[in-house]
């Protein structure tokens, strides 16, 4: 890095700083005049909810830079926790492994980041990961999928089904895959999962769709209702869908999962705030896939902003959703490894369709969580 990079670095850094400090001393003193936006936000949760606000772009003809520099800045935290960061090539896919000490190398969890499928990294999302590596106990490998507008749909849905059956090559057996997302990354994970079904490929253990995104018709209701509540707006959103599905269908199945025949997923866990831009697309497609026949678990956290999981270093509601994750992911693994068959080898795995890591002694700690019905 040079001697001018290095320079420009710390100027970023020291105005990102400025902007923190500025946010936060805002937010305090709007708390003394008229409390807290919602009962359950602490200051140093509302600040960062203001601080995303803020550096999101809102107003039309989007540039897709002006959503890729702040959003990389804002989110590049450091790892809390001690975890090997690995970079691997996935198929012709660049990406990285993360795993903590107590991950069984036969069980994997592939995360499809989110960033509206015009931003973000495996890099971006490193400090979210790491923490679902820590409560699940396994390795996560995670792929810097292609993003529009440059590569546009279908490129994200090609390279995450690269990076699955390139796991199932490494003789990860299907069973002790677990495939989790955000955002767009949780679309993303569901797509992946109707095109495995549609090709008769072996299905993962089960899915986590953390605020996914299954409508970019953008029909939700929530996205009107919950403006200026939730840290994203319309005019970003609407950018997002144009930059990546051009001139297709918004309604395509694997472009908006709200639409699609659901029927044949495995279980799937999807986690969404109650002021989330998206809360309708989890609570809609949760009631679709319940109908279609999917064991489905739909947990909603009061008052909890887009991707509120991010959040979980100032936000109690964050923590306890990661510890439901890991709950989730543990029980559906155990299911799956007590009854699968034995396979001869990879190729195998790949053609025809050791034990579970110890379970966490974390507490489940109540979020509002229910079977679909």
């Amino acid at each position: 890095m040079t001697m001018m990079t290095l320079a420009a670095r710390a100027m970023q850094i020291a105005q990102l700083n400025l902007f923190f400090a500025q946010t936060g001393m805002t937010t305090l003193a709007q708390r003394r005049l008229q409390g807290p936006r919602k009962p359950n936000w602490s200051w140093r949760f509302e600040s960062a909810v203001r601080v995303m606000a803020g550096l999101t772009p809102n107003h039309a003809d989007i540039l897709v830079d002006e959503i890729r520099t702040p959003f990389d800045r804002v989110t590049e935290i450091p790892v809390r926790h001690k975890v090997r960061v690995e970079p691997v090539q996935i198929g012709g896919v660049p990406g990285e492994w993360v795993s903590v000490a107590q991950a069984d190398p036969t069980h994997v969890l592939l995360y499809l980041h989110g960033g509206g499928y015009i931003s973000g990294s495996p890099h971006t999302y490193r400090m979210l990961i790491a923490e679902i590596a820590r409560v699940t106990q396994m390795r996560v490998l995670a792929p810097d999928y292609r993003l529009a507008p440059e590569n546009p749909y279908p490129a994200a849905v090609e390279d995450a089904q690269t990076a699955y059956f390139w796991l199932l090559e490494q003789g990860i057996a299907p069973e002790n895959i677990v495939v989790a997302g955000d955002s767009a990354g949780g679309g993303l994970t569901v797509a992946l999962m109707l095109t495995l079904r549609e090709s008769g490929a072996p299905l993962p253990a089960c899915g986590v769709c953390l605020s996914p995104w299954f409508d970019l018709t953008m029909a939700g209701e929530s996205i009107r209702a919950n403006a200026g509540l939730d840290y994203l707006n319309e005019h970003m959103i609407r950018a997002a869908v144009q930059m990546y599905i051009q001139d297709h269908d918004p309604h395509e199945p694997l472009i908006s999962p709200l639409y699609a025949d659901l029927h044949g997923l495995p279980p799937l866990l999807i986690q969404a705030g109650t002021v989330d831009l998206l809360f309708d697309d989890a609570k809609r497609f949760a009631q679709r896939a319940k109908a279609a026949g999917v064991d489905i678990t739909l947990e909603l956290a009061e008052n909890m902003v887009h991707v509120f999981q991010f959040f979980y270093l100032v936000s109690p509601e964050a923590r306890q959703a990661i510890q439901q994750i890991g709950h989730f992911v543990r029980d559906h693994i155990d299911q799956k490894t007590k009854h699968a068959r034995p396979l001869a080898n990879s190729a195998r795995m790949a053609r025809d369709s050791g034990p579970a890591p110890p379970r966490s002694e974390m507490p489940r700690l109540p979020l509002l969580r229910h079977k679909v019905s």
